[in-house]
């Protein structure tokens, strides 16, 4: 997701330096200015954006002397725009506003074919001024930036978007296997729910993973959905809100991983139930 997004800031014609763990993905995004270190690649900027996978990762890029808050200069802005707990953004706060620059909470809606085609849309937590400055860069990466209150409330609302993708796709997984048992071929189940009023973009993207045209290379992996739903639960049992099918997501999720489907797509919970009903898988064994 971040290095399609990197990608939409250079086609914009914006001037983008970048740094990765991975130094062979950031040295694939031609037009990138590859920087030694995240402090390198903050030096100078007027922006920095950050999307790493979770809450360690975050600090590891932004603490410490290497890291991004120790180049940034007065006057920048930190967009950071992970799907981490708002706890550990908020801990960011203090150190980012000592170097003299702002921070923005950002949650990315939307998949990896909307974000190559300018279709995300963003959450902002935040200084409303800082979003003001940054959000030229936003609109360069998509169509909508919705400010959603202060910093780390982003998150929140992300984690909220996010939960709605499983426990949609393990409906979705249901509906489609109880057509099927009951005659219906399993293309004409899935083509008459893609037209009907359920059909979520979501559901669009993933009905025909089903078909057995799951991506070889996962989208949004079983892990990483488990994570983004833990970090939903944690908030809800902080907030006393219950999330029962949050809950029972997370449960088919787990059971994919001890079927060995951990590396697919979290549309794999379709095989997950296929299993259970007799029904044939929508891939092949290895196929991810």
């Amino acid at each position: 997701m971040g290095s399609r997004l990197a990608r939409r800031l250079l086609a914009a014609g914006h001037q983008v330096s970048g740094w990765n763990r991975t130094a062979a993905k950031a040295r694939n995004l031609v037009g990138l200015a590859v920087a030694s270190s995240p402090r390198a690649a903050a030096e100078g900027v007027e922006a920095v954006f950050t999307m790493v996978t979770d809450d360690a990762a975050l600090r590891a890029v932004t603490l410490g002397p290497d890291g991004i808050i120790a180049g940034l200069g007065s006057g920048a802005v930190l967009i950071e725009m992970s799907t981490v707990s708002p706890t550990v953004v908020r801990e960011l706060e203090g150190p980012v506003t000592a170097s003299g620059a702002a921070l923005l909470d950002v949650g990315v809606s939307g998949s990896t074919i909307t974000v190559e085609q300018g279709e995300a849309s963003f959450m902002v937590g935040g200084d409303t001024a800082a979003l003001e400055r940054v959000r030229p860069w936003l609109l360069a990466m998509g169509t909508a930036v919705t400010h959603v209150g202060p910093l780390g409330l982003a998150k929140t609302m992300k984690v909220a978007t996010n939960l709605g993708l499983a426990v949609q796709m393990l409906a979705f997984s249901e509906a489609v296997l109880l057509a099927e048992r009951a005659g219906i071929p399993r293309e004409r189940a899935v083509e008459a729910l893609l037209k009907s009023v359920i059909a979520s973009p979501m559901v669009k993207y993933r009905g025909p993973f089903v078909l057995g045209q799951m991506p070889t290379d996962a989208w949004f992996k079983v892990a990483m959905i488990q994570k983004d739903l833990q970090l939903a639960l944690d908030q809800a049992h902080a907030t006393g809100v219950p999330l029962p099918l949050t809950s029972l997501a997370q449960e088919w999720m787990t059971k994919a991983r001890s079927l060995g489907l951990g590396d697919y797509d979290f549309a794999i919970v379709f095989d997950v139930l296929a299993r259970l009903s007799g029904a044939p898988p929508s891939t092949k064994p290895g196929a991810s």
